[in-house]
């Protein structure tokens, strides 16, 4: 039985405005009716497959709680990173617990914000990897190029082990055009896919020898770990001190039992708006376009529209991506570039990298429709039976108009129902709650004002969700 361990971190820049940093591509609904996490768990249907250990940030935890129960899976190990080290130490938390367990499965190391269009071919290169994995193999998944990419490092297949799998010659970085050119004529190079197939305990033995800071430093953290809710909290100031590295070079360029499986399979990483252009479905223009778009005279572009009409005349090669907060435009052959945009927004003390309007928490979501100084307005969303937290401000005040259901107001010493069309009023440093009782979902109108209105400005005194 295999065991998926499905990486799940990122900073969400690549694809922004779309993306943020608490809000990655591997969260969104790129390509179909699922984010890209929702996709990768299911690809794995029909495969002997024991439940998942997703490996996340500690800031995306509650995101990754709700795509799971969204997919039906209520009993995964969700390990928190509490800084990112890199993928070599968030596999090794995921095979020194499954030795701690007692088990050695074979591991299939998946990234939680990949696109592969051909479900079956991706299944039968699984199986091939088994075979190779259950005989003491690290395997490597290597996708057939299609074009000479310089975006990603390749692999060197080498001797051949029968059934189209190959000893892995060497891993090579990304390349120049050139080079890749070549790699691309010669026909014995993959992309790196970043997908991984071995058994926990020979992963293990082979970070020891060649990692052993690295696989020290994760045992410490783990044997201090704590269940929190659905998630394992390893302890945050011992994986601190542990070294960054990928596995690739930690284990896979080192080891003499790298083993390739191709994989042909209309795989794509969606690093860029261009890449999802690439897969995406386009009419006779060329265009991919998605939501409330009209596009006259339009060719070869993107465009995206996520809450208001974007309308196109006499332009090519272009991405225009539209959110509620912002809207890209950019040539589709400098779309790489936007991560400077993401820098520019961070050096400027601007919000527009981190969150959308739309914010998800785990009782709901709140969306910020107006501010301006020393005021905001939010609407807010409290899902049945949900609670947030008991809390305090500092700085602000708030105002509450229940526009459907019923809240359960706990406001200083008391506690009392609003419902449609009533409202209360929450003085600066109130110690207040609001809480769903109903079975319908609770909205709300909250006017926030006061000299500062940060997130920060929240004492959590108590929170069922773990945040106090």
């Amino acid at each position: 039985m295999l065991t998926p361990v499905v990486m799940a971190g990122g900073k969400g820049s690549r694809l922004w405005p779309l993306s943020r940093q608490l809000n990655p591509k591997q969260f969104l609904k790129l390509c179909g009716d699922f984010t890209l996490l929702q996709q990768t768990l299911a690809r794995l249907e029909g495969l002997d497959v024991a439940v998942p250990v997703i490996i996340c940030n500690e800031e995306h935890r509650f995101i990754v709680a709700e795509q799971l129960r969204q997919s039906r899976i209520t009993n995964a190990d969700i390990f928190l990173e509490p800084v990112g080290r890199n993928t070599a130490p968030a596999i090794a938390l995921a095979a020194i617990k499954a030795r701690m367990d007692g088990h050695d499965p074979l591991l299939l190391v998946l990234a939680a914000d990949h696109y592969i269009e051909n479900q079956e071919v991706f299944r039968q290169a699984v199986m091939q990897a088994k075979k190779l994995a259950g005989q003491g193999k690290l395997v490597t998944f290597g996708i057939v190029p299609k074009h000479a990419e310089t975006g990603y490092g390749y692999i060197q297949r080498g001797e051949e082990l029968g059934n189209g799998s190959y000893r892995v010659a060497g891993f090579v970085e990304k390349p120049d055009l050139v080079t890749a050119q070549g790699y691309l004529a010669g026909g014995d190079y993959y992309w790196n896919s970043g997908m991984f197939m071995f058994k926990a305990s020979v992963y293990l033995r082979e970070l020891a020898e060649f990692r052993p800071d690295i696989l020290d430093v994760c045992e410490k953290s783990l044997e201090e770990a704590h269940k929190d809710l659905d998630f394992i909290r390893v302890d945050a100031a011992t994986f601190a001190q542990c070294p960054e590295d990928s596995i690739d070079y930690a284990v896979m360029e080192k080891t003499q039992e790298g083993v390739v499986v191709p994989l042909d399979a209309g795989w794509s990483d969606i690093g860029s708006w261009s890449a999802l252009w690439e897969i995406g479905d386009k009419d006779e223009q060329g265009n991919v376009c998605k939501g409330d778009v009209l596009a006259l005279e339009t060719h070869n572009s993107l465009i995206h529209a996520e809450h208001k009409l974007v309308a196109t005349l006499g332009v090519d090669n272009l991405v225009v991506v539209e959110t509620k907060d912002a809207v890209l435009v950019a040539h589709k052959d400098r779309v790489q570039e936007v991560k400077k945009i993401v820098e520019a927004l961070k050096n400027d003390g601007r919000h527009e990298h981190m969150n959308h309007r739309e914010v998800y928490r785990p009782w709901g979501i709140y969306d910020s429709i107006d501010n301006g100084n020393r005021y905001q307005v939010k609407r807010i969303t409290v899902k049945p039976g949900a609670k947030l937290s008991v809390q305090l401000h500092h700085h602000r005040a708030e105002h509450w108009i229940v526009v459907s259901g019923t809240a359960m107001v706990t406001n200083g010493e008391d506690q009392f129902l609003v419902t449609e069309n009533q409202s209360t009023y929450i003085p600066i440093g109130q110690v207040h709650c609001l809480e769903n009782p109903g079975v319908i979902p609770l909205e709300l109108i909250e006017v926030q004002s006061g000299s500062y209105l940060g997130e920060d400005d929240i004492v959590r005194l108590k929170d069922q969700y773990g945040r106090a």
